[in-house]
């Protein structure tokens, strides 16, 4: 498996299809923070951005491959397997950026009534729990579900969407957490949305894995 990482990051690394979603949440990130401003907030709105850049991110490595060499890589690592490695790698290179968002507005945020250990744990698991929503998000709007990129993109930008308005959703829950706790200047780590995230990605990631040996 860390052969097939490095050959998806190497990829994703020299056709240079990440900078549009790195600029998208940079662009986010820029609009919508101050520096100064109460850090839980804007750690919410680092979060939450993350999620449909996430999606972008998996949707893009899980389509990257020219159809000979994904031919060729799942003949020597199997399908399913191949696959996973692509929608690990579309899920793990936002999370560092993420990371270096939470990073960066903690530092420059404003802490008061929050500590910085307590602020950078609560951002963090936001990050984990709306990157492992969008990912669920690309997986499920990608092939082998959608294949065709119109319903693709459509499902994705949807799919989006309602994960971050929709009650019961990780990402949401996170989110809500995080601004809830700007206006009381409580920080409550979202460790339930966390790992509701995880698991969700991980059911998806599965499911994707046995329909791809099986319909592709």
């Amino acid at each position: 498996m860390t052969a097939l990482l490095r050959y998806q990051s190497g990829l994703l690394l020299r056709s240079q299809r990440w900078l549009a979603p790195l600029l998208l949440y940079t662009a986010c990130l820029a609009v919508g923070i101050t520096f100064g401003e109460p850090v839980l907030g804007s750690l919410g709105l680092a979060a939450a951005a993350l999620l449909p850049v996430t999606a972008w991110s998996v949707r893009i490595c899980v389509t990257q491959e020219p159809p000979a060499a994904r031919g060729v890589v799942a003949a020597v690592a199997g399908r399913g397997r191949a696959h996973l490695a692509a929608l690990a790698t579309g899920a793990l290179w936002p999370v560092l950026v993420g990371a270096f968002a939470v990073l960066v507005v903690t530092l420059t945020g404003d802490r008061r009534g929050v500590g910085t250990g307590a602020a950078l744990v609560t951002g963090l698991l936001a990050v984990l729990a709306c990157a492992g929503t969008g990912a669920a998000v690309g997986a499920l709007s990608s092939r082998p579900f959608l294949p065709a990129p119109g319903r693709s993109l459509g499902a994705l930008v949807l799919g989006s969407l309602l994960a971050l308005v929709t009650t019961g959703s990780p990402a949401k829950h996170a989110v809500t957490a995080l601004v809830t706790g700007a206006r009381t200047a409580t920080a409550e780590p979202p460790w339930l949305a966390c790992g509701g995230a995880l698991l969700l990605a991980a059911a998806v990631a599965a499911l994707a894995r046995a329909a791809t040996a099986r319909l592709e």
